[in-house]
């Protein structure tokens, strides 16, 4: 299968020129430390104290969550090293076991992580945007909602053209080559690292407050106005108990599995400098450092500025931020209103450095694909400028098509609210990509016995230990997440399975095409 998927490709694409190997080990990182670094990280933690219910259990969730992310760079190296081409997790998951692994992570990966993601992203941009300038307004309609049944609705607010524009834009940007497109990210993560850090420091030792870190430090693992948590579907109600994070070690033990949701999602696309490995400069090298490197730093910011949470509001005030806003409630509370627009700017420039390097990268699997033949021949070409410019267009376009239609729901007083369709997908998000962690992951083993004698520059930290170790508590979590959020986990694996389907009328496709052109 993999020879006939490669044919399909042609001899044309393979004639054209490569990549321009212009990332160095600075770059890969900060591709790494950008893509990790949103805005989830300033909002998430409202959603996890009112899930731990304490100070201990906010500070675990992000260490548990730095230690899985740390240990999973840590064990990919070895795969980067192996494959340094573009396509990354999509190189070796095909590698590891046969294209159609491949292919549903790439198919997953376009769908609604990575493009998802994007979505989320470009709408926080647009929205904090909306602090500095009010008129783009997500009521400022400009397509006033559409209903598109009783559940759905399409629209075009001022907010979503704004967040349609920036992905145009730095799409744009991205086609004109990957120096124009590193250089941002280099800029614009340099700026964004530095506002966290800012906000470390503002909180842990300008804006400490005595009183919130007595009520904090001295109460560390009470737990208090922490959530219920029901089992996920109506089947499990009678079989497994809803619980809190008060309900002795088997409740926090629940509590921290489901709120790793939210700060996995704040610490997820590590993986993206594997995606661009066909540019990076020394990539046996730089693609596995980067990885290692990116997540400790991001883990260890992310962890600090929990911390700074702590000694400037007490946990009732991070429970309770209007629109879980964290850092901004952290911010009024040191230098009044004008904290706001503070915050405001360091997410704007937050929001713009992570989609550059989303999309700079995202594009580089789609690209690998449709070099198998798993995708339109066009997607997989090189631009003038020596980079998947046709990739960019397709990937840009979804994102935009996913910003347009909204969720729809009518409350008992027949008032309607919209959401954003993107936002459910970004729920399906957490579990989708930990299945795929774990996979690659296990491919680790699965190439140790298929090609012992491979090349390999760099190899798993502690293998097998600590490969199966992540494997191990990976797995844990997402069989809470299925039993605790099984409505938002189940549709995560439903969208990687509807990948089935779609990989064999491509087959099926492109074989009969095949058949044709030969027969003429």
């Amino acid at each position: 299968m993999a020879d006939t998927i490669d044919t399909l490709a042609g001899t044309k694409a393979r004639s054209e020129p490569g990549f321009v190997r212009a990332i160095g080990l600075f770059d890969g990182t900060m591709i790494v430390v950008g893509s990790m670094i949103g805005s989830g990280i300033f909002i998430v933690a409202a959603q996890i104290s009112r899930q731990t219910g304490s100070p201990g259990g906010l500070i675990l969730t992000w260490v548990l969550t730095g230690v899985l992310t740390i240990t999973a760079a840590l064990s990919y190296g070895e795969l980067a090293a192996m494959f340094p081409h573009a396509g990354g997790q999509y190189v070796y998951l095909r590698e590891a076991f046969s294209p159609v692994w491949g292919f549903l992570y790439g198919w997953t990966l376009l769908f609604v992580i990575q493009t998802g993601t994007i979505a989320a992203v470009a709408i926080g941009f647009a929205r904090y945007l909306g602090v500095l300038f009010p008129s783009i307004s997500p009521t400022a309609w400009i397509l006033p909602p559409v209903a598109l049944g009783s559940k759905f609705a399409i629209s075009l607010s001022v907010q979503q053209l704004v967040a349609i524009l920036m992905t145009v834009f730095i799409t744009f940007l991205n086609t004109l080559g990957v120096r124009l497109g590193k250089l941002i990210q280099n800029i614009f993560t340099s700026a964004k690292t530095l506002s966290l850090i800012g906000l470390i420091f503002l909180g842990i030792f300008v804006g400490r407050n005595a009183g919130a870190i007595t009520e904090n430090f001295s109460h560390f693992w009470a737990v208090r106005n922490a959530d219920t948590i029901e089992p996920g579907a109506n089947f499990l109600k009678g079989l497994i108990p809803a619980i809190t994070a008060g309900s002795g070690v088997f409740g926090l033990f629940i509590a921290l599995g489901v709120a790793q949701v939210g700060s996995l999602f704040s610490s997820d696309a590590w993986n993206n400098i594997g995606f661009t490995a066909g540019e990076v400069k020394n990539p046996k090298r730089d693609v596995a450092l980067s990885m290692a490197l990116g997540t400790i730093i991001v883990t260890a910011l992310y962890c600090l500025a929990n911390l700074a949470y702590l000694c400037t509001l007490p946990l009732v005030q991070i429970q309770t931020a209007p629109d879980d806003r964290v850092a901004t409630a952290a911010l009024n509370a040191i230098f009044g209103p004008s904290g706001a627009l503070i915050m405001a700017v360091a997410i704007i420039i937050s929001t713009f450095g992570c989609n550059n390097g989303l999309i700079l990268a995202g594009a580089r699997v789609s690209y690998a694909m449709a070099r198998d033949g798993l995708l339109f021949r066009a997607v997989g070409k090189l631009n003038k400028n020596s980079v998947p410019g046709t990739a960019l267009l397709l990937q840009g376009a979804w994102i935009a098509l996913l910003l347009l239609p909204r969720t729809r729901k009518v409350d008992a007083n027949g008032a309607v609210s919209y959401g954003n369709v993107y936002s459910n997908l970004l729920d399906y998000v957490v579990f989708a990509a930990l299945l795929f962690y774990v996979l690659t992951i296990i491919g680790i083993f699965v190439l140790r016995k298929k090609r012992p004698d491979a090349e390999r520059p760099y190899k798993a930290f502690g293998y097998p230990i600590v490969p199966f170790l992540y494997i191990l508590a990976a797995t844990v979590i997402m069989l809470v997440l299925l039993l605790y959020q099984t409505q938002t986990s189940g549709m995560g694996l439903l969208i990687v399975l509807l990948g089935l389907p779609v990989y064999w009328l491509w087959v099926w496709w492109s074989r009969r095409n095949a058949k044709t052109r030969s027969a003429q």
